[in-house]
């Protein structure tokens, strides 16, 4: 299948699965909790991932598919493997507070190969294709070419992992001293994408998983930033991580996260 048809496929999935989270009744959404603070799953997460698992299926049969909201995850070492956040923000989505967005990475031979964010409530549609630049709503997009000193930092409280928190704020203050400001969205997938769209230099988050930034760091990447963890390694794509994107001209703004 051509690139181009195959990512059009899958953007057609994703806005469906939007459109799901965009006419939720919230009150018929009931919530569990999972491990961790203020880690919960809602009904549209399991409804979404769901649908986008048959969806995805559907395209690219021979893949596999690794959703955020299942106990078990396949291998994404060999071949093509989807891996999805039916709903990166569910937090926000609850509180109807509208910064939740759809996530889909597509993973080839363990490389980052497409990458799908959307976020309904704006109608904001983030792709990419491996070497072929990042776009939205289907325009080119590039990351700023600011310093950190005229920069904003998005971050992440990593709210899963208690130990963490302190140091995630302690770090953020230290970028708020050096930067314009600091903002959270809730969403580290859209936090990515704003770091490829231009509008902030900085995103970091002390521990996501895969479906967190599998899509998201290719379209920073294919806007011509910059994403590793905290330690300035590659990002794990079978496991959990520190992520660390910026727009790869901001100064020493990478030194401050070691």
């Amino acid at each position: 299948m051509d690139q181009r048809e195959l990512l059009k496929k899958i953007t057609d999935a994703v806005r469906e699965a939007g459109s799901i989270m965009l006419h939720a009744d919230r009150s018929q959404s009931s919530i569990d909790e999972k491990a961790g603070h203020g880690n919960f799953v809602t009904v549209y997460d399991k409804r979404i991932q769901k649908m986008l698992k048959e969806s995805l299926l559907k395209i690219l049969p021979e893949a596999v598919f690794v959703g955020e909201e299942e106990d078990i995850h396949a291998s994404v070492e060999k071949g093509y493997a989807f891996i999805v956040d039916p709903i990166d923000g569910t937090t926000n989505f609850i509180k109807d507070y509208h910064m939740s967005v759809v996530s889909v990475g597509l993973i080839l031979d363990g490389e980052k190969y497409m990458g799908v964010v959307y976020n309904p409530y704006s109608d904001e549609m983030f792709t990419a294709i491996r070497g072929q630049g990042a776009y939205l709503n289907g325009k080119p997009i590039r990351v700023s070419s600011e310093l950190l000193e005229n920069g904003i930092v998005l971050f992440g409280t990593a709210p899963y992992y208690e130990d963490l928190s302190r140091r995630s704020f302690e770090m953020a203050f230290d970028y708020f001293k050096k930067a314009l400001d600091v903002r959270r969205s809730g969403s580290a997938a859209f936090d990515l994408c704003s770091i490829a769209a231009g509008r902030a230099e900085l995103f970091f988050e002390l521990s996501l998983s895969p479906w967190d930034y599998a899509a998201g760091a290719l379209i920073v990447e294919e806007a011509g930033g910059k994403v590793t963890t905290i330690e300035g390694k590659p990002l794990s794509l079978d496991r959990g991580c520190s992520v660390l994107a910026t727009n790869g001209v901001c100064g020493k703004c990478e030194a401050l996260a070691e």
